[in-house]
């Protein structure tokens, strides 16, 4: 290991087609995956195994200015969680820019890790991710066969359930559950996904050298709700009763966000800028999630799971933007901080409790993550270059 933001595992990077990447870090909010990147590196200094003849490569923080703004010292409860929360907006997250904006603008976040795949030309790289509340999952930017089997088995030896109905994972091609290709834009099974191009985000650089990126999330709090395989009874309703929440929750953040903050300059306070550019983004993208789950493209069948999951989605989505901007009101004392202090509180209580959230132990996501890691790549070695 080396560097201040990453290292490697097993020597000198090795020829095209036998170097493995992982990031860690690529979205602030979500820092299990710099646990999990030490401890498979540690794994593989001293186990090498069949997997002795590949570079494994570590970038243990993506997004480090990001990851300054986020604290979870220790989060007890989703409310100890979302009182430093922070998740910047598309354009600043490292993985995603690419497909927002055009590349004199890219964030040196980005541009750093481009140039590391460039060097690299990974056969895998993946990207750890973590959901607050839910279950686990993989998207995968191509398939790869086989990897179901011991991603369910470890899930279930540590309890963790699997998210088989991923609300961004809607009508994915899914070789098993938990597990989804993401389909080319323009398709119809793309429907959920943002407009934006897929294929410019750093996800699908590998392609460039006929790598495959795998983004495996873990719970921080762990749900059944999310697992549940049986058929929900009236979808179309009960996304549209989720969709009205949705847009009634955003415009009481709204109300709170205009009324403390309409007239003074957008971003003009260094220290508050970077919260209040990811409130306004995450507000203004509301709108259209909240449409596409009554628009003509909703399932008129799905699981309970699905519908589960995209409850989570909506509640994490009004959530996240009302926990920023009561950061910024609370900084500058403002009058309006312990009603909206309440409403965050609420929120996170009947989260917790809707779901009837369990811990899932920092140990646990690691090894869950790591296991996962491992399977994919044995799973791709094989595979001739």
């Amino acid at each position: 290991m080396g560097g201040a933001g990453g290292g490697r595992a097993g020597g000198p990077p090795a020829g095209p087609g036998r170097n493995v990447l992982v990031v860690a870090g690529a979205h602030a909010n979500e820092p299990v995956g710099g646990a999990t990147a030490l401890s498979l590196a540690r794994h593989l200094l001293h186990d090498p195994g069949p997997r002795a003849g590949c570079g494994w490569h570590f970038l243990l923080c993506a997004d480090p200015d990001g990851a300054r703004l986020h604290r979870t010292p220790r989060p007890y409860s989703l409310l100890e969680y979302h009182r430093h929360f922070f998740r910047p907006p598309g354009p600043e997250q490292p993985e995603w820019a690419p497909s927002l904006l055009p590349p004199d603008r890219l964030p040196p976040e980005t541009v750093a890790l481009t140039a590391l795949i460039d060097e690299l030309r990974p056969v895998l790289q993946v990207s750890l991710h973590a959901t607050d509340l839910g279950g686990s999952w993989v998207q995968l930017t191509r398939d790869i066969p086989g990897l179901a089997e011991p991603f369910a088995k470890s899930a279930a030896e540590l309890r963790i359930p699997v998210e088989n109905g991923a609300s961004d994972a809607a009508g994915w091609l899914s070789p098993g559950p938990g597990i989804f290709v993401i389909p080319e834009p323009g398709s119809e099974a793309a429907g959920a996904f943002p407009p934006e191009d897929t294929r410019l985000s750093t996800w699908y650089h590998t392609h460039r050298y006929a790598g495959t990126t795998a983004i495996v999330e873990v719970p921080m709090w762990a749900s059944d709700l999310v697992d549940d395989p049986a058929p929900h009874p009236d979808p179309r309703r009960a996304l549209r009763v989720l969709s009205e929440r949705l847009t009634q929750d955003a415009a009481l953040v709204s109300r709170v966000r205009d009324g403390t903050l309409s007239g003074q300059a957008p971003y003009g306070d260094p220290d508050a800028a970077p919260l209040l550019r990811a409130v306004d983004w995450t507000l203004a993208l509301i709108p259209r999630i909240a449409a596409e789950w009554t628009g003509p493209g909703a399932p008129t069948e799905a699981t309970a799971a699905y519908v589960a999951s995209i409850d989570a989605f909506g509640r994490r989505l009004s959530l996240r933007a009302a926990a920023m901007l009561l950061r910024v009101l609370r900084a500058r004392d403002d009058a309006a901080a312990p009603g909206l202090d309440r409403l965050v509180t609420g929120w996170c209580e009947e989260f917790a409790a809707r779901f009837q959230a369990r811990w899932v132990p920092v140990a646990t996501q690691v090894e869950h993550q790591s296991r996962t890691v491992l399977a994919a790549y044995e799973r791709l070695a094989p595979r001739p270059r």
